[in-house]
């Protein structure tokens, strides 16, 4: 095997593991998005008070929190209440 077949093996190889590293990266940001959706959409049933639970209240205070206070901020109205239906 010669230098330039050594060095196209390689390149086929570096590139086969940054693809492969880009399709974990894309499921890795999914999965992520999954959880967002699935966390507001158990936030809108607690707020409906269809869903609750002992282990979700302090993270919806921590939501209503975090709103209140975005809604007390000048400018910051248009994003406060910014909450993508699932």
């Amino acid at each position: 095997m010669g230098f330039l077949d050594k060095a196209k093996s390689a390149a086929e190889q570096a590139a086969t593991r940054a693809k492969e590293g880009v399709e974990d990266v894309q499921t890795k940001l999914k999965l992520d998005r999954a959880y967002q959706d699935l966390g507001r959409t158990a936030f809108d049933l607690m707020e409906r008070g269809e869903l609750t639970h002992e282990r979700l209240t302090p993270q919806a205070d921590e939501i209503r929190r975090i709103q209140a206070e975005a809604a007390a901020t000048p400018g910051a109205q248009a994003t406060a209440g910014a909450n993508p239906a699932p």
